[in-house]
């Protein structure tokens, strides 16, 4: 196995402090935003044999396993981060596989250069995604029922916003979200700006269940952004839960850290809190407009006492291991491959003595014996 030295990356809108507390390390000043750990191209992790990228290229069924190897192709078929929050993230949807793989054959058509800012598709996977929190960790995640969301709005009597208090009580629900999303993403910038100062004042006068929408406000003055947050749930995780973020489904992270897990994708569009391009007319034809709660996870143990986050998603699985005082040695070893991290503790991997934001990739059939104390979250596949 090896051990992995990670790329951490400075996006505008990471914490300056929850990473290098998580490391043990003195704070840089700079935000320090997703520590990515796997084998994506745009940061592979380091290892003693080289990148992890052309480690698994020189042998893929050998790192990865016949089995995942036949199953998802000769790349590793996750990326795994930590993911430190200081600000809130873009509001985002992720396609669906049929979704991305059109989207991608489409684009590479019209002859789309791949890192062009109005872009869409980078590539023709979807991004299914998992975010467990490690402090607490507010999000925004699926819509909320529309006439919940329109007493909200009502409550900030806000005149600019009665035609979609309107439209969210009398169509039906569906077509109320559809509507009210289309018309505050297509609206006059100037007067939509002009409607979201004066709604962020509102909320930051009444508190309580608009305070988030604030705060957003704070961040991205203007953006149309901030009244298509107000139609989504607001949730706070506490340690050890999790939200999982299937195709559609609209979702920002707003603050804190924790351990993400996504398919080996970078396609994402957006709905607003973001200087980058946003395509409406794509956005709508990917997002579901189902409202529901928020579908906060907590892992389910298993009779070894390993905690896994269920989803529906074969490309990952994670789980945790809390490692108590005492206990015997337990093998890990899996026919598949592994990303192991600490979160806490002092545990050991085989020879590899781990510490919090520390990680080893574990080839597939590897022995790995874990032993110690702490908390080690594994990533792995389904195949």
């Amino acid at each position: 196995m090896d051990r992995l030295d990670n790329t951490v990356r400075p996006y505008a809108w990471g914490s300056t402090t929850l990473i290098p507390r998580l490391l043990g390390t003195e704070p840089t000043g700079e935000p320090q935003a997703e520590m990515w750990m796997g084998a994506h191209p745009g940061a592979p992790s380091r290892t003693p044999r080289g990148p992890l990228t052309d480690v698994i290229d020189a042998d893929p069924e050998r790192e990865l396993g016949p089995e995942a190897v036949a199953r998802f192709g000769p790349r590793l078929p996750f990326l795994l981060k930590i993911l430190a929050a200081g600000a809130p993230l873009s509001l985002q949807v992720h396609p669906d596989l049929a979704r991305a793989r059109a989207g991608f054959e489409e684009e590479e058509r019209r002859g789309v250069p791949i890192d062009a800012p109005h872009r869409n598709y980078k590539d023709a996977n979807h991004k299914p995604e998992l975010i467990c929190a490690l402090t607490e960790f507010d999000g925004l995640c699926g819509f909320r029922p529309p006439l919940e969301t329109a007493e909200l709005l009502a409550a900030l009597e806000v005149d600019s916003l009665k035609p979609y208090v309107d439209l969210l009580r009398a169509q039906p629900e569906e077509a109320a979200l559809r509507e009210v999303l289309t018309a505050v993403l297509s609206a006059d910038r100037e007067e939509m700006a002009a409607t979201v100062a004066e709604t962020a004042a509102a909320c930051d006068r009444l508190g309580g269940a608009h305070a988030p929408y604030a705060g957003i406000a704070h961040h991205y003055p203007g953006d149309p952004g901030v009244i298509a947050a107000m139609l989504l749930n607001h949730v706070r995780l506490q340690p050890g839960e999790a939200l999982f973020l299937g195709a559609g489904v609209p979702h920002a992270y707003l603050n804190g850290l924790g351990v993400e897990i996504m398919a080996n994708s970078d396609n994402v569009l957006r709905c607003g809190l973001t200087p980058k391009h946003v395509d409406v007319p794509e956005l709508l034809r990917v997002v579901r407009f189902e409202a529901g709660d928020a579908g906060v996870l907590r892992p389910e143990a298993s009779p070894d006492g390993e905690e896994l986050y269920d989803t529906p998603i074969d490309e990952f699985r994670l789980s945790r291991l809390v490692l108590p005082d005492g206990v015997a040695p337990r093998d890990l070893s899996l026919r598949t491959p592994q990303i192991l991290l600490c979160t806490a503790g002092s545990p050991h991997v085989g020879e590899h003595a781990l510490a919090p934001g520390r990680s080893v990739f574990v080839p597939a059939g590897e022995k790995a014996e874990v032993s110690g104390t702490g908390t080690l979250f594994r990533a792995t596949v389904v195949a």
